[in-house]
């Protein structure tokens, strides 16, 4: 329940932020210049004066909307490759499968720094270089739910019918692959949300002036020891979201499979 509320809270914010925010994110108020936290700012001002309950609502957006379609991304293609190499197995699987252990020796943000630093810092920049990182997990969870797939009677019934191999692997095992990718999509939630911050917070991530909690943190380190609350909160912001994702992702787990251990 607490990983669903936080999780809701996260979703409702990245909504509220395009239509409200107590101040404008990118307004500059160089009389207010690390203003502590007060009625007026209640997380106090940055450098600027710029007020910091506005930024972290502005960047929880960000933050959402990026990770939100890097997972789609990552679900889209992930799920087609491995299906489809679990389903026709043979040479093309075996050859699929040593791509697949080959990038997954690589850390998804160890990849995604790369493909930054070839496309350059932007929103959507960031959106296809975590979905890229993160295809190949994807890819060998679907190649596995398919091959366990491929030899049950429904398929082979489905086969033996004269239909087609499209229509089979789009009726029969896709299907059966959903259970598994959502509970490891809400897990892959947090670590794109993770995985955005710490390019933004490298300057790798969605650029200035657009606010981000990686980039809330990169500017603020400097200020940490006269107004601490410009990293204080920030951080605090993603620390409360990766632990409500995480107990949500245990509680969509223990839903889906009951076998196992956790809570919501």
């Amino acid at each position: 329940m607490i990983g669903a509320v936080l999780v809701g809270l996260l979703l409702l914010i990245a909504v509220v932020n395009l239509v409200y925010t107590p101040y404008g994110p990118l307004d500059v108020n160089i009389h207010a210049r690390y203003a502590p936290p007060s009625l007026q700012h209640w997380f106090g001002t940055d450098e600027f004066g710029r007020d910091i309950l506005s930024r972290i609502m502005s960047g929880a957006g960000v933050s959402t909307t990026v990770s939100v379609c890097s997972v789609l991304f990552a679900l889209l293609a992930g799920t087609s490759i491995g299906a489809v190499c679990g389903y026709a197995g043979g040479w093309f699987d075996r050859v699929a499968a040593m791509l697949i252990d080959a990038l997954m020796a690589f850390p998804g943000l160890l990849l995604a720094l790369g493909i930054m630093t070839v496309v350059g810092p932007s929103k959507w920049g960031v959106v296809i270089a975590l979905g890229l990182a993160y295809t190949p997990s994807v890819s060998r969870i679907a190649r596995g739910a398919a091959l366990s797939l491929r030899q049950r009677d429904f398929v082979v019934a489905s086969q033996t019918m004269g239909n087609s191999g499209a229509w089979t692997l789009l009726r029969h095992v896709l299907p059966h692959c959903v259970a598994p990718l959502l509970v490891f999509s809400t897990s892959l939630f947090g670590s794109a949300l993770l995985a955005e911050s710490a390019l933004s917070f490298l300057g790798l991530g969605v650029p200035a002036p657009e606010p981000t909690w990686g980039g809330m943190l990169a500017d603020g380190r400097t200020a940490i020891d006269q107004a601490i609350w410009v990293v204080l909160f920030p951080g605090a912001a993603i620390s409360l979201a990766l632990f409500g994702i995480n107990l949500f992702g245990d509680g969509v787990r223990d839903l889906l499979d009951p076998r196992m251990k956790g809570g919501m």
